[in-house]
C-alpha cells in the first residue's frame, strides 16, 4: 500500500487529504509543519495516531515515503512540492498548487525530470459528489455538448482567525489564484477543453480597506473556439447563512443544462449536493449523497501503476497557469 507524509499544516484542507488517504488503506510515515498553525490542534485531535517529528529532511529522505501532500502556505507549496520531487516522491497539493508562473515552471521542470505525479486536490470538483454525479450525465450526453459554465465561489471571510498570511497576497498568491483555480478546473474539464485565453479578468476590495492587501472579489470570463466560461469568486458570505458559501456550477449543453448547488439550496430541502437537469425529458432533481469520490483512489492507483487517471498531469498544469495568468491581468488593469 502507498506510503505517505504530510508537510505544510497551513489549511485546513488537510484534514481530508490525508482522512481520505488513510481510509483508503495507506499508510501516514509522520507529518511535520512550521510553527503551530491554526489547523494544527484540529488535525491532532482528528489523528492522534500520527506522529510530528522534529526534522522535515527525515520525510523527504525517506525512501519508502510514496507520496508528499501539503496544504502549506501557498507560496511555500511549490517548494516542497520541488523538494519532493527530487527525492523521488509523488505530489498532492491543496489548490493553489503554487502562486507564481516561476514557480509553475519549476514543478513543471522537477515533475518531468524526476517522471513525478504532481497533483492539485481542486476540492469543490473532486470532493463535491454532485459534480462526479454530472460527470457523469455529461459524458453520458444528457445535455449534450458543454457549450458554457458559470461557477461561482463566495466564500465566509471570518476575518478575525484568519493567518497574517491570508492578508498578504504575496503569500496567498491573490484571489483568483487561490479561489477562482477551482472553476478554471471546473471550466476546462466540463467543456473538454485542453486551454482557453482569458478575455477578461478583475479584482477588488470593496468591503476590507483596512487589510489592503486582501482581495475580496474577482472575475474571470474565459474562451476558446468551443466553449466559454464566467468565474465569480468574492468574500461576501453573510452570517445569517448557514454554510461558509453558497457555491453554485451552471453547465449549459447544446441539449439541456444542469445546475448544482453544492453546499446549501437556500430556500429549498436541506443538506447538500443538490442537482438539477433540465433536458428533453424534463426537469429532474437528483439525490447525489451516495455518489462516490473517486480521485483519491485513482491517484493512489497512478501512484502504484504510473498512470494517469486521477487529473492529467497537463490539465493540472494548465489549471495554474491560466489562474496565474488571470491573476496578472487583474493585476495589470486594476
Amino acid at each position: 500500500m502507498i506510503k505517505f507524509a504530510a508537510i505544510g499544516l497551513d489549511h485546513r484542507h488537510i484534514y481530508e487529504q490525508v482522512g481520505r488517504l488513510l481510509e483508503l488503506g495507506c499508510e501516514c510515515a509522520g507529518y511535520w509543519t512550521d510553527g503551530d498553525p491554526q489547523p494544527l490542534a484540529g488535525f491532532v485531535e482528528r489523528f492522534p495516531q500520527l506522529h510530528r517529528v522534529s526534522d522535515v529532511n527525515a520525510l523527504y529522505e525517506d525512501k519508502t515515503i510514496d507520496l508528499i501532500v501539503t496544504a502549506a502556505i501557498p507560496a511555500d507549496r511549490a517548494g516542497i512540492a520541488v523538494r519532493a520531487m527530487e527525492c523521488g516522491k509523488d505530489v498532492m497539493t491543496d489548490k493553489p498548487g503554487c502562486t507564481t508562473a516561476a514557480d509553475l515552471e519549476r514543478i513543471k521542470k522537477a515533475a518531468k525530470a524526476n517522471s513525478r505525479i504532481w497533483s492539485v486536490n481542486y476540492s469543490e470538483r473532486f470532493e463535491v459528489p454532485c459534480v462526479q454525479k454530472a460527470a457523469e450525465l455529461v459524458a453520458e450526453g444528457r445535455i449534450g455538448q458543454v457549450v458554457q459554465t458559470l461557477g461561482i465561489g463566495p466564500h465566509r471571510l471570518n476575518k478575525s482567525t484568519r493567518p497574517d498570511w491570508f492578508f498578504d497576497s504575496v503569500q496567498y498568491g491573490g484571489i483568483l489564484i487561490d479561489i477562482a483555480s477551482h472553476q478554471i478546473d471546473q471550466y476546462l474539464f466540463f467543456t473538454g477543453s485542453d486551454d482557453a485565453q482569458i478575455a477578461s479578468a478583475c479584482i477588488a476590495n470593496y468591503a476590507n480597506s483596512e487589510t489592503p492587501d486582501l482581495q475580496d472579489f474577482g472575475e474571470i470570463v474565459l474562451r476558446n473556439e468551443r466553449s466559454h466560461g464566467y468565474i465569480r469568486v468574492d468574500w461576501y458570505t453573510p452570517d445569517g447563512l448557514s454554510t461558509w458559501g453558497d457555491g453554485r456550477l451552471m453547465l449549459l449543453g447544446t441539449e439541456g443544462y444542469i445546475e448544482l448547488r453544492k453546499y446549501i439550496d437556500i430556500g429549498g430541502q436541506q443538506g447538500t449536493n443538490h442537482l438539477f437537469i433540465t433536458d428533453n425529458n424534463g426537469i429532474e432533481r437528483m439525490d447525489c449523497s451516495t455518489q462516490p469520490l473517486p480521485y483519491y483512489g485513482h491517484l493512489v492507483n497512478d501512484i502504484r501503476n504510473r498512470t494517469d487517471t486521477a487529473m492529467c498531469q497537463d490539465h493540472c498544469f494548465k489549471v495554474m497557469e491560466l489562474a496565474i495568468e488571470a491573476q496578472r491581468l487583474a493585476l495589470n488593469a486594476a
